[in-house]
C-alpha cells in the first residue's frame, strides 16, 4: 500500500494538472462559438440529469477540426512553427555544444562557476530577458550602434520584427536547456579513450568525431528535445521580437482566444498542437528511460 500510495502521487498530479485540463479543452474544441458566457455552446447542464447529458453530447461535432484543414492560415502556421523550431534547435546545438565541451574540459575547480554562469539568466524574469532584446536589436539599439561605431555598416540593420530576431531570442532563451544535458554527458567521458584513439593514429579532430560526439549523443538528443518542444509552441518570443510578419502557431492560438474570442477553434488548434508534440515527447521519454536503464 505504501508503494502504491507513493506511485499514485505523480499520477494524481498529472491527472489534475494535465489530463483534466486537456479533456476540458478537447470538449470545448468540439463545441460551437457563441456570443455568451462562456463563449461556446452547448454547455453541460447536470441539473437536467441524463437528458441534459444527451443534449450536450448531441451538440458536439468535429466542425472546428475540418475548419483547420480548410483555412490555409493554420497549416501554414504549423509548418512555420515547425521550421522555426527545427532551425532554432540546430542553432542552439551549434552554440551550446562548444560551451558544454569547454565546461567539461575545464579544470574541476572552474566547473561550478561555469555552470552557475550558464544558469544565471534564470535568476531574471523570462519576460524581462526577452523584452531586453528589443533594446538591443532595434534600429537605435545597442547592436546597431556598436556596428556603426566599428564602421562595419553604413546604416542601421533591420533585425527586430523579423524571423532573425526570433531565432536569436529562442537560442538565447533555451541555450541552458541544450548546454546542461550535453555537459552532463561529456563530463562522464573517459579521456583515456581519446588518448587511445590518438595512439592508434587518429588526429584530434578524428577522435572528436569518432569518440566524443557519439558518446555525447544522449545529451544531444535530450537537449534537442528540451529546446524543440517548447520552441514549437512559443508565443512570447515571436510576439515581442517577431512582430506581425512572424507566423507561429502560438501567436495564432493567442489571437483566437483573446482577439477573436473563438474558443472552440482555439481549443482545436491547441489539441492539434499537443498531438503533434506527443511524438517528440514520447521519443524523449524513451530516451530518458534508456539512459536510466544504461546507468542502472
Amino acid at each position: 500500500m505504501r508503494r502504491l500510495a507513493l506511485i499514485a502521487v505523480p499520477y494524481l498530479w498529472l491527472l489534475a494538472l494535465f489530463l483534466v485540463p486537456f479533456l476540458i479543452v478537447l470538449k470545448i474544441s468540439l463545441s460551437d462559438a457563441a456570443l455568451a458566457i462562456p463563449p461556446y455552446t452547448p454547455t453541460l447542464d447536470l441539473g437536467r440529469g441524463w437528458q441534459g447529458i444527451r443534449d450536450w453530447a448531441a451538440g458536439l461535432d468535429l466542425e472546428n477540426y475540418w475548419f483547420l484543414t480548410e483555412d490555409a492560415l493554420y497549416w501554414k502556421a504549423y509548418l512555420s512553427s515547425l521550421k522555426i523550431a527545427v532551425l532554432s534547435t540546430l542553432l542552439t546545438l551549434m552554440v551550446g555544444y562548444p560551451i558544454a565541451y569547454g565546461m567539461a574540459r575545464a579544470p574541476d575547480h572552474w566547473r561550478p562557476t561555469l555552470m552557475m554562469l550558464v544558469i544565471l539568466p534564470f535568476w531574471t524574469s523570462f519576460l524581462i530577458r526577452v523584452y531586453s532584446w528589443k533594446a538591443i536589436l532595434s534600429q537605435e539599439g545597442l547592436l546597431n550602434q556598436f556596428l556603426l561605431w566599428l564602421g562595419a555598416i553604413d546604416q542601421p540593420l533591420t533585425i527586430l520584427n523579423t524571423n532573425t530576431a526570433v531565432y536569436i531570442g529562442i537560442v538565447y532563451t533555451y541555450l541552458p536547456f541544450m548546454v546542461l544535458p550535453i555537459y552532463a554527458a561529456l563530463e562522464k567521458l573517459d579521456e583515456s579513450l581519446l588518448e587511445a584513439a590518438e595512439d592508434l593514429g587518429c588526429s584530434r579532430l578524428s577522435a572528436f568525431w569518432l569518440i566524443t560526439v557519439p558518446l555525447s549523443r544522449q545529451g544531444i538528443i535530450a537537449g534537442s528535445f528540451l529546446v524543440f518542444i517548447p520552441a514549437m509552441g512559443e508565443f512570447v518570443i515571436p510576439a515581442l521580437l517577431g512582430g506581425s510578419r512572424t507566423l507561429m502557431i502560438g501567436k495564432v492560438l493567442w489571437e483566437e482566444f483573446f482577439s477573436n474570442r473563438d474558443w472552440p477553434v482555439a481549443s482545436a488548434v491547441a489539441v492539434v498542437l499537443l498531438l503533434l508534440l506527443i511524438v517528440p515527447i514520447i521519443l524523449f521519454q524513451r530516451n530518458e528511460q534508456k539512459n536510466r536503464e544504461a546507468e542502472g
